[in-house]
């Protein structure tokens, strides 16, 4: 069985906007601008990183 992914979402936290990657999950992941920033910055590691030490599929 195929299981969709949800879609992300734009959230308020505190009065400022986040990103929820997996809405309605049981562990809900979500960000705000600076950490998404830093995110973009180290695109390169993050990849090589899941590369590396993802599990293989």
């Amino acid at each position: 069985m195929d299981e969709q992914k949800p879609t992300p979402i734009v959230e308020e936290f505190k009065g400022n906007k986040v990103l929820n990657l997996n809405p309605g999950s049981k562990f809900p992941f979500s960000f705000g601008v600076g950490k998404a920033k830093l995110i973009l910055e180290n695109i390169d590691a993050i990849k090589k990183f899941v590369e590396e030490y993802g599990r293989k599929e």
